[in-house]
């Protein structure tokens, strides 16, 4: 026996460049706090927690959490790389949909240092190796491109050589994510630029990326509280946003052989995990009308259109340039402005996807509220590797 599962609460601090930002301990407490209040709960109430963060000391979820509480509940640390948020959202919803808790917190921070991302053991083998393998094979003209930026660009690269894209269409993708940021209070980046200006900005691999088509590194947090419907119902708590369907996936044989880019950077786990959805919920790609995407560069959120089912692979670019990527199209993607221009604090992203869908589906976005939407997807991926994709509906 399965409950349904509600989504009470949500909670999301302004995202901040790295040394702008509290610390870890006040982000993530701030977050929680919001998330409760949001749900109109104490946090004597919540039964277990998952808190996910990248960088940061084991327990650092105590940390945070013992400033909004002390009452012995289980806390789980939880580290997935990018998709660390919606992994600990995958945690505390199964927890509740399998009835072992009524009310569970999902909490995800990051306090991040400026520049682009490492690894913090070196004296180790790299978690990302089979990975870097395939890159290593594929890319050897691009070897002195930095690690995250010759992955995904270097998948870019491919979609361009194979299906003719063009560079101009990652930067309309980028200017679309700074007209829907410009609505959104909560993120970093809100001034509009164009597709020529993205264009015109500091090439970082020529022919391939500028700097403005690249997440920036970003502190921030962001919550859930999860419960379910008969725990709400007791309770008195809100019911109108659920969890329709979710999966998460790891990487397939298909992910590395044949060697692909394209599929070394996700697009196999994507796909699985957002057809597993699909058909447990009975929906189709053609039923969704909002998603929030991992767009940590502009050429994986055109990737992601593929991987999704929003347009056949090979047609991202006319995707694009119909519009059907934003307001009066297809699917409006990232109307919080995304990775790109609302931030990417790792921890946090996945539960600032929640945030923004759960809005959505309230009908409480204000300016960015995409009209008559029904259902939500969510789709968060982290590389080494793991991919959750979520379902929202209407309670």
């Amino acid at each position: 026996m399965t409950q349904k599962v509600v989504v009470a609460g949500v909670g999301m601090i302004p995202f901040k460049k790295p040394g702008a930002s509290a610390s870890y301990i006040e982000m993530g407490a701030d977050a929680a706090r919001l998330a409760l209040a949001d749900a109109g709960i104490g946090y004597e109430l919540i039964q277990q927690a998952y808190v996910g963060y990248v960088y940061g000391d084991s327990t650092s979820g105590q940390s945070a959490l013992y400033e909004v509480g002390l009452s012995g509940i289980p806390i789980v640390n939880v580290n997935n790389n990018c998709s660390t948020g919606s992994t600990a959202l995958f945690l505390a919803r199964q927890a509740v949909e399998s009835g072992a808790v009524d009310c569970a917190l999902a909490l995800g921070f990051e306090q991040m240092q400026p520049g682009a991302l490492g690894s913090m053991f070196n004296d180790r083998p790299p978690a990302m190796g089979k990975s870097m393998q395939v890159s290593d094979a594929l890319m050897a003209d691009a070897a002195q491109v930095p690690g995250a930026l010759r992955l995904f660009g270097g998948a870019g690269r491919e979609h361009m050589q194979k299906y003719g894209t063009r560079m101009e269409t990652f930067a309309a993708i980028r200017a679309k994510a700074s007209r829907h940021a410009a609505n959104n209070p909560l993120a970093i980046f809100r001034k509009e630029v164009t597709t020529d200006e993205v264009m015109n900005d500091v090439q970082i691999w020529p022919g391939v990326m500028t700097r403005l088509m690249a997440c920036p590194p970003t502190c921030g947090g962001a919550a859930a509280v999860i419960v379910s419907e008969r725990f709400a119902r007791k309770h008195g708590l809100r019911t109108d946003v659920c969890i329709l369907a979710q999966a998460m996936t790891t990487d397939y044989t298909s992910s590395f052989e044949p060697p692909s880019m394209i599929r070394m950077v996700g697009f196999e786990m994507a796909r699985s995990a957002a057809q597993q959805v699909y058909e447990k919920a009975g929906v189709a790609p053609e039923d969704i009308r909002v998603c929030e995407l991992h767009d940590c560069f502009a050429h994986n959120e055109l990737l992601t259109y593929e991987a999704l089912g929003f347009c056949p692979e090979g047609g991202a670019e006319k995707f694009v340039n119909d519009g059907d990527n934003t307001y009066g199209g297809q699917v409006v993607t990232n109307p919080s402005g995304g990775l790109l221009s609302k931030g990417h604090p790792l921890g946090a992203t996945g539960l600032a996807q929640c945030y923004e869908l759960t809005h959505q589906l309230r009908g409480t976005a204000e300016a960015r509220q995409v009209q008559g939407a029904e259902l939500a997807l969510q789709h968060n991926l982290g590389l080494g590797g793991a991919c959750a994709v979520t379902l929202y509906g209407r309670g």
